[in-house]
């Protein structure tokens, strides 16, 4: 009989539990290395831009550093020019005074100064002056036009003393009235920008580009001659150049529609921009042969870790099924289905301590079929438990709700436990359960309905009561009262007595 309430069985943690972790920890993974990927390609892309600016301010200064000497030269010599003893001296005299304090720059070629009408008036390079046929030149005419004494530098051309790529740095000669007396030409050969510029690894698809404010294009890496001398200013990218003077930005490249990260900015006070263009696949190449090898051994781990815990919650579940197979069928009879007398002591004893808490009347029904003993004796016990499967039916169908109502506790003995139900919601069940169980029949003894007949003993109490006394008395009422349906001639249900008052003290 219930003795007191039972320990709850502990059960191992959900296998769903196991199953989500053992996800959720690998996706942590993968979020913490996406994470860090991410970290990568922003160094990658700050290294790439630091490299950009160093490198154009490395270029500026080598291109600035030069054509300074170059216009210094220039400058020199324009002062020299307005000495007026200078034109009276002889030639070759006029020649060593004028070009004795010039600096060579890289790539620099002859010095040459023409007159108002282009001829040849001194020739660093050679006695007499060579003839080059400057007239026709747009930066003669352009120092002829106007007299703003700055230094002029040419598109791309041919030298006509060389015969080499150059842009001509040139600076007006005025007369000493100040009229336009000639210009001071020197040239700066093209190959000290492709020199300049092919040292430098940029990758494939790397860009590094020379303008004339103009849009005109001086030099390009990689070298291509034929776009030196070409006018890029309806470009969108040089447009960018001319409007924000120096800065850094992203976009596609308007001859290949390649994307790029382009660095750009002037040369000093020159006329001139300058653009590092870097690719954006190549910058992230390197980031990406890491981020492939990283990607792939973390999915690799992450997919193993997933795969172990998929296996792990399956063995799991599995576990926890067969555990609740066994609680279930530990609490379960195995002959009739319903639950045992294990089940029922746990359950009456729940159902009492609720009881005492919430003041519900508490009902038991003891029902016990009649002359169980000649059924098997008479027809064997393959019969005698075909009676019983079949009670079990007709008892659970009762009762709106079988589970945890109807137990069988051994034999031919059966158990109702009624929560919130009086003696007269008792004696109700009862009737249906005598109503039931005469319509039980057994096919295979050829028992009719009304062949059998069961007992019943009620005892209804209210376990907040002082005079409920315990759940065992409410029991052995109950029990009482089925052997008085017993002896009063069976196939009846009788009720206990009132449950009797509490003791008095000894």
């Amino acid at each position: 009989m219930p003795t007191g309430r039972r320990a709850p069985i502990s059960t191992p943690r959900s296998a769903n539990s196991w199953i989500v972790l053992g996800i959720l920890a690998p996706l942590g993974m993968l979020v913490v290395s996406a994470i860090m990927l991410l970290d990568l390609r922003r160094d990658a892309w700050s290294k790439a831009e630091l490299n950009s600016r160093n490198l154009l301010q490395l270029l500026e200064r080598d291109i600035a550093r030069n054509i300074e000497i170059i216009d210094l030269t220039l400058r020199v010599l324009v002062d020299n020019l307005k000495e007026p003893r200078v034109a009276e001296l002889g030639p070759e005299i006029r020649q060593l005074l004028l070009f004795d304090r010039v600096t060579s720059a890289r790539d620099m070629g002859a010095i040459l100064v023409v007159d108002e009408h282009g001829n040849s008036v001194v020739d660093s390079g050679a006695m007499p002056p060579r003839q080059a046929g400057i007239a026709e030149r747009d930066y003669f005419k352009t120092h002829r036009d106007r007299a703003d004494g700055e230094l002029h530098i040419s598109h791309p051309l041919i030298s006509h003393l060389s015969g080499t790529s150059a842009i001509m740095l040139t600076r007006r000669v005025d007369k000493p009235d100040g009229s336009f007396g000639g210009v001071a030409i020197a040239s700066l050969k093209l190959s000290f920008f492709n020199r300049l510029f092919r040292d430098i690894g940029l990758g494939h698809f790397g860009r590094i580009n020379l303008y004339l404010r103009d849009g005109t294009r001086i030099m390009r890496y990689p070298f291509d001659e034929t776009l030196i001398g070409k006018s890029f200013a309806a470009a969108p990218e040089f447009q960018r150049f001319v409007r924000e003077g120096k800065g850094t930005f992203i976009a596609p490249t308007s001859s290949d529609g390649f994307e790029r990260h382009y660095t750009f900015g002037g040369i000093g006070q020159f006329p001139l921009l300058l653009s590092v263009a870097l690719s954006l696949s190549e910058v992230e190449a390197e980031w990406r042969e890491k981020a492939l090898v990283i990607s792939g051994i973390v999915l690799a781990l992450c997919g193993f870790t997933i795969g172990l815990s998929l296996l792990f919650g399956r063995e799991l579940r599995r576990r926890s099924e067969a555990q609740a197979e066994l609680a279930r069928l530990s609490h379960t009879d195995a002959l009739t289905g319903l639950s045992n007398r294990r089940r029922f002591e746990a359950a009456f004893d729940e159902a009492w301590t609720d009881g005492a808490d919430t003041g519900e009347t508490l009902s038991l029904l003891v029902v016990d079929a009649d002359h169980f003993k000649r059924f098997n004796d008479r027809y064997g016990h393959a019969v005698g438990d075909a009676v019983l499967v079949g009670l079990a039916v007709r008892l659970a169908a009762s009762v709106p709700d079988a589970a945890d109502v109807v137990f069988r506790m051994g034999g031919e003995e059966f158990v109702l436990l009624l929560r919130d139900t009086d003696m007269m919601g008792a004696l109700r069940v009862a009737q249906r359960i005598h109503a039931e169980t005469a319509k039980l029949t057994v096919a295979s003894a050829a028992l009719a309905a009304h062949s059998v007949t069961v007992s019943i003993g009620v005892a209804t109490t209210v376990p907040a009561a002082p005079e409920a006394g315990t759940a065992s008395d409410l029991y052995r009422r109950a029990d009482a009262a089925l052997y008085e349906a017993k002896a009063g001639g069976r196939n009846q249900t009788r009720c206990a007595v009132t449950a009797p008052g509490p003791r008095a003290a000894a």
